[in-house]
């Protein structure tokens, strides 16, 4: 197979990118840092399109050498033809070669094993020849009587031969594509209860739907349903057509005295082995593309979720709500360090609501606090109406906002959050969790496994091992896209960090603590374990705001560094200039200076010329910024309190194939269906909306009793209609 060839048609990208892409991937370069600083190699593919081209390029050469392990084995075994070769070079998929490979298998002791081992292959295949004869089925089969191989009978001959034949029938390639491909086109997935008693799968009870029209979410929700034995499912085809099509590639067209034999061997092969097998690979297949498009979904919510603007500057009190055990408090100064932490008691009808209320005011005035972030947990409905009314009384303006505090639980009893807070019990390291969150959410939830976070549909049921590498390749994506403190990360985040493993991560805190600061990105190579490989892929994604040289704070890679010196050069500028903030003409003076030449001379191309003047103007710049910030509130509203027709704004919290679920700070998200999304017919929310847009919503119906909102971003004409919050 020529890889090369197949990748540059799946991917529709020339054979040429692909080529030096391989190349610079083998090389050992990782994903973010071929996107960004080896564009000019690549054509500029992105890091989606590159992720997408390592994975398919790790696939192909597993099939690669599943064609040479096959081809060998069945040489081995002295049965190799022309024309199997030719099927093992065009199988394009591992389920192909494994069909091809399937009659070469070592096999366990099945009927037609142990037929074979009583003598009867011959009379198999003397049957399945279907020649013309002029005696009977019996005098045909009596030959193969032999009490010593235990065949007694005519009747035992005969069944022993059709065994033969059945398995020779389900071991062929050719048809079980052909019947794979047919109970996809033509079967339907059925469902129905298993046992009694209420779940949430109540709409899978009495549920049918075609193999190839059934949508993601359902095969995900029935799988699951299965799983936990609320639900028996099967697929149904018609099982007649698929034995008629299997007689007219066996049975000969002259009739003979085995014909009905043969038949009954086809239809016992289907029934037997073909069918129950056939079915699970549907259903396999089913499951496989379900979770594949879950995890494309889980990745991109992440993503967005990952990329949400920090808000910077401000102090902010982190509110852990809880009934029994209490709010648990932690206040954070502009750069995470917690300045405070406490418990209050302030969600129950006997809870002490007003010294709850001076605590808070208390650490209000004491650390200008500018912001309360509430985790959206249990009790924070009442934790929320308590800091509404408190903040109306505090000596400052302070405003609120919910915070969704997925995975804070997981991240505050992990070994990490032990190492960063061991003064600090369990409770109120969350609290912490859910101020640094708000001020930095990158930074705070690339601490916690990403499967926490809650942004993903059944995201448990997954393949374990292909979820974690789709979302470790976003949060690494993520953080090498935004960029990292050297002199402020934590181990974790830094972890992350483009050719940086976990190892060389802490030497870099441990270096930065036996050696204060960094000031210079030479210094990385002093840090233990981090060699010129790793450097060269981590250089550019560290930041130094302390350096010298300015450029050390930008994402200009240190082998760039001439390149950017000649180009400010070339526009009338020296890199003080840079700390000065004094090039706002560098933009128009570029575009009068020969660039080309000046890239030529260095071997690189305009994209690295345009990605060094990009930097050079916003040094250090956090592309976040860009966003819409979060959405902050001073009141509330409940759920009791909503009616048809009124128009909120609300942040988008999570997306699924269904619709998107919105905050509009009632403590219960609401649902827009994919349907209510917008005027237009859309393939997936997604195409139209992102984890954190805050946008208006009508309400379209309320369930209080089972707290379910239903929204609508349909015509909503601001002339007409009165936003409510």
């Amino acid at each position: 197979m020529d890889i090369i060839k197949k990748l540059s048609e799946e991917l529709e990208v020339s054979e040429k990118q692909i080529s030096s892409t391989v190349a610079l991937i083998d090389e050992g370069n990782t994903i973010p840092f071929i996107a960004r600083y080896r564009k000019e190699v690549t054509g500029g593919l992105d890091d989606t399109v590159l992720r997408k081209l390592s994975e398919r390029l790790e696939y192909l050469r597993n099939l690669t050498a599943k064609k040479e392990d096959v081809t060998r084995i069945i040489t081995e075994q002295g049965k190799m033809t022309d024309e199997l070769l030719l099927a093992i070079d065009k199988a394009g998929t591992l389920q192909e070669i494994e069909d091809i490979y399937r009659p070469y298998r070592p096999k366990r002791r099945t009927r037609a094993t142990i037929a074979k081992e009583k003598g009867l292959e011959p009379l198999a295949n003397t049957i399945l020849e279907q020649n013309i004869y002029e005696g009977t089925i019996e005098e045909i089969a009596l030959p193969y009587i032999n009490e010593e191989k235990e065949v007694t009978t005519i009747d035992e001959a005969l069944a022993g031969a059709m065994d033969i034949i059945a398995e020779i029938v389900s071991d062929n390639a050719d048809f079980r594509k052909i019947i794979r491909e047919f109970t996809y086109e033509n079967g339907i997935v059925i469902s129905k209860k298993n046992k009694d008693g209420e779940s949430v799968y109540e709409q899978y009870y009495e549920f049918s739907q075609p193999v190839n029209k059934i949508a993601n979410h359902r095969v995900l929700a029935i799988d699951r349903g299965e799983k936990e034995e609320f639900l028996s499912v099967k697929v149904e085809v018609d099982a007649e057509t698929i034995k008629l099509r299997l007689e007219n590639q066996l049975l000969a067209k002259e009739p003979s005295i085995t014909t009905e034999y043969v038949k009954l061997a086809i239809s016992d092969s289907y029934d037997r082995l073909i069918s129950p097998s056939i079915e699970r690979e549907i259903r396999n297949i089913l499951t496989d593309n379900a979770q594949e498009k879950a995890i494309e979904l889980f990745s991109k919510n992440l993503r967005q979720l990952l990329l949400q603007p920090p808000i910077k500057g401000q102090t902010v009190l982190g509110l852990d709500p809880g009934y029994r055990t209490g709010c648990k408090v932690a206040v954070v100064d502009s750069t995470g360090k917690v300045l405070d932490t406490g418990v209050i008691y302030c969600t129950l009808e006997h809870h002490d609501k007003a010294k709850a209320k001076n605590t808070i005011l208390s650490l209000i005035k004491k650390h200008k606090v500018d912001l309360i972030a509430i985790g959206n947990g249990t009790a924070s409905k009442e934790t929320e109406i308590f800091a509404a009314d408190l903040i109306r009384e505090a000596d400052r303006e302070v405003k609120y906002i919910m915070v969704s505090e997925a995975g804070a639980s997981v991240y505050s009893a992990s070994e990490l959050a032990s190492k960063e807070f061991p003064e600090y019990d369990v409770a109120l390291r969350s609290a912490v969790s859910i101020a640094r969150r708000l001020e930095d959410p990158l930074a705070e939830l690339v601490k916690i496994d990403p499967k926490a976070i809650g942004v993903g549909q059944y995201q448990h049921d997954m393949n374990q091992k292909n979820l974690s590498n789709a979302l470790g390749g976003v949060v690494e994506d993520c953080v090498n896209s935004v960029g990292v403190d050297i002199n402020t990360a934590s181990a974790q985040l830094l972890s992350f960090v483009s050719g940086i493993n976990g190892t060389v991560a802490k030497n870099i805190v441990l270096y930065r603590e036996e050696n204060g600061i960094f000031v210079d990105r030479k210094q990385f190579k002093k840090v233990n374990k981090l060699g010129d490989k790793a450097f060269e892929q981590c250089a550019g994604f560290m930041r130094i705001p302390e350096a010298t040289n300015m450029l050390d704070n930008t994402a200009v890679h240190p082998e760039s560094y001439g390149l950017a010196e000649e180009i400010l050069a070339a526009c009338g500028y020296t890199l003080k200039d840079i700390k000065d903030n004094n090039l706002s003409e560098l933009k128009k003076r570029a575009s009068e200076v020969n660039l080309l030449a000046i890239a030529q001379k260095h071997g690189v191309g305009m994209p690295t010329i345009n990605d060094i003047i990009a930097e050079l103007l916003k040094p250090g710049r956090d592309p976040r910024e860009e966003l819409p910030k979060p959405q902050l509130r001073t009141d509330i509203m409940s759920i009791e309190s909503l009616r048809p027709g009124m128009v909120l704004v609300g942040t988008v919290r999570n997306i699924t194939d269904f619709g998107a679920f919105v905050d509009i700070g009632v403590h219960q998200d609401g649902l827009v269906h994919i349907s209510q999304i917008c005027d237009k017919f859309i393939k997936h929310p997604i195409d139209f909306l992102s984890v954190g847009d805050i946008r208006k919503v009508k309400i379209v119906d309320i369930d209080v009793k089972r707290g379910r909102i239903s929204l609508s971003m349909r015509n909503i004409d601001d002339d007409l209609c009165k936003v409510y919050n």
